[in-house]
């Protein structure tokens, strides 16, 4: 790493491209699943023939859709933080409470990142299916496990950032603010 901090804003911005193409893909199955469902609405009312599998279709694209949109909120760092014990304590306090809870979160990820690979590998083994359609359960899954293991390398990297101290991590903070 250069001394001005050259790769981290490289990697920074690396990292921010493929949020932004996990969330435009997640976007892209959800407006899918949008549509489908209107054209499945207005076909049941209107034509007595609603699209069959719809409701599979949504529940499995919607875990699609979840997992895509992870990474985006995790580097944007839009997910909830309830600060209303800690409001009070100091800016280190705070800082090293946000490092632990980021790398926490990053651990968590992992966990699910693996068992969602594991679960999928499992699934494909057992040539499992969707009951109404028949599709195979196992595209999902496999369909998640870019998004989480996205956001996984995102906690690592503010993990790592915010273990270099506080200044490196605001400067992070505020990039993905300007963002």
């Amino acid at each position: 790493m250069t001394p001005d901090g050259n790769a981290g804003d490289a990697m920074h911005r690396r990292l921010e491209r493929l949020c932004d193409l996990s969330a435009a893909i997640g976007g892209l199955v959800l407006v899918a699943m949008a549509t489908m469902t209107v054209v499945s609405v207005v076909g049941r009312a209107f034509f007595s023939h609603p699209i069959l599998g719809d409701v599979e279709l949504v529940q499995l694209g919607c875990a699609v859709v979840v997992a895509s949109f992870l990474p985006y909120a995790q580097h944007r760092r839009a997910n909830l933080i309830v600060d209303f014990f800690t409001n009070q304590a100091s800016a280190a306090a705070q800082h090293r409470m946000d490092t632990f809870g980021t790398a926490l979160y990053t651990a968590v990820m992992a966990l699910v990142c693996w068992r969602v690979a594991a679960g999928g590998l499992d699934i494909h083994a057992n040539q499992e299916s969707s009951m109404l359609m028949n599709l195979p359960l196992w595209i999902p899954y496999a369909l998640m496990v870019p998004g989480l293991a996205l956001c996984v390398l995102i906690g690592l990297h503010q993990t790592l950032q915010a273990l270099r101290g506080p200044q490196a991590a605001s400067q992070e903070h505020a990039q993905g603010d300007a963002a």
